[in-house]
């Protein structure tokens, strides 16, 4: 076994018995060294974003003093849901491994599925997110602003 995957696991286990959230961990490494860990703390946080892999993306983020993880690789005890597939993504982290599947996580009660059908579909389905534009008259002169401002910093 890959000895970061072994970190990752073991942070699921170490989880599992603290119940600060499902049984999820990840580690993020740059360089061969460690620079972030993450467990999943939704229920102790009651913070419904406080995911694995965001803890780990925060937490390497502020080691490094970066918004920027590039170069970087993620282990995963379980598939990211999209959530963190997105904070990954935004992340510039280019590499992940995970052990469990998606699957493995649905038969375990957690369903993200419904997620990527939504994503999949129009974004339409009021069941799931009532998504409605509203005062983008207002909203746009930020943005137009935005496009000349000189010393923005990209991301």
């Amino acid at each position: 076994m890959n000895e970061f995957m072994d970190i990752a696991i073991d942070l699921s286990n170490d989880n599992f018995d603290k119940k600060y959230g499902g049984p999820f961990g990840a580690c993020i490494v740059k360089d061969g060294k460690i620079i972030g860990k993450g467990i999943n703390m939704v229920i102790k946080n009651n913070d419904p974003t406080a995911h694995a892999e965001i803890e780990a993306i925060r937490k390497a983020c502020k080691r490094i003093n970066s918004y920027d993880l590039s170069g970087c690789e993620l282990y995963t005890s379980c598939y990211p849901c999209p959530m963190c597939l997105s904070a990954i993504i935004w992340a510039n982290i280019k590499k992940v491994y995970y052990a469990n599947t998606k699957e493995d996580a649905e038969n375990i009660g957690f369903r993200d599925d419904y997620i990527y059908d939504f994503i999949k579909s129009d974004m339409n389905d009021k069941d799931i997110l009532d998504l409605k534009g509203l005062n983008r008259e207002e909203a746009i002169k930020v943005f137009e602003e935005y496009v000349d401002k000189e010393d923005k910093i990209e991301y």
